[in-house]
Parts: C-alpha cells; structure tokens; sequence
C-alpha cells in the first residue's frame, strides 16, 4: 500500500517499491477500452418490405383503433334505428290514431308515385339520435380530456 503523500512529493514518488509505474501509453490504452465499452452500440438499420411497412401504418394511422369505432358505430346505428321504428314512431303515432296507421310504414301515393313518408321520418329521427349520442360522447371525452 502507497503511503500518503508527503507535501512536496508526487504521487509517483510515493509508491511502494516494487510497483511498476503506467505509462502515458498504458494509461491512453486503458482510456481507449473504456470508452470503447461505455460508447452504445449503433442501431440495427430499420427493417424494410411490405410487411414492416404495412405495420408502421398500422401503428401511425391507429387503423385498429378506427376499425374498433367504425364497427361500434355501425351496430349503435342498427341499434338506434330499432329504437327509432319500433319505440318512438310507434309512440308518435299514439296520438293520431288510426287516421295514419303504422306510422313506420307510411307512404302518400300521387300521381303514381308513392312517397315513404314513414321511412324518411324513420331516418331522421335516426340521424337526430345518432347525432345526439356522438355529441354526448364527444362533450364526456373533451370533459375527461380523453383525445
């Protein structure tokens, strides 16, 4: 073991006899392999093709998530026209009675031409409905700060 140093002497000086003293050249050497194993590696080169490109896309476009929401949205339509033509028509037409009929069904015929009449009101309260429930989801998002 080296004895502490002595004011006036240089570490070198000190060193137990028999210790063999580094070079500039050792000590350079030793530098070079130490940095050599803290300097990361380089990164592999991006995978190329079709497939890698085609999942890029489907992670840049979050495709999944839009074919989630497409297909939830399709069935919520079918749900809501259910709705529409058998609850609320129906609901509608208590109060006209039977002047009408199945307001669901109902067409005007003039001149040979037969207007759906019930069908077109079917669309749109469906469309109001729809409309409705989007608003709704989208003001609960912006409120949870969700997207």
């Amino acid at each position: 073991m080296a004895a502490p140093a002595v004011a006036g002497q240089s570490l070198i000086e000190n060193l137990a006899p028999g210790h063999a003293v580094a070079t500039d050249d050792d000590i350079l050497k030793e530098l070079q392999e130490i940095h050599k194993l803290l300097t990361p590696a380089a990164a592999p080169p991006p995978p190329k093709g079709l497939l890698h490109e085609f999942k890029t896309f489907l992670n840049n476009y979050k495709v999944l998530g839009l074919a989630v929401a497409f297909i939830i949205g399709l069935y919520l339509g079918m749900l809501v026209q259910a709705l529409v033509k058998d609850l609320i028509l129906p609901l509608i037409g208590i109060p006209l009675g039977g002047v009408i009929g199945n307001l669901a069904t109902y067409s005007v015929t003039f001149d040979s031409q037969m207007f759906m009449i019930g069908d077109f009101l079917n669309y749109v309260i469906t469309f109001i409905v729809v409309a409705f429930v989007v608003f709704l989801i989208v003001k609960m998002a912006n409120r949870y700060k969700l997207g």
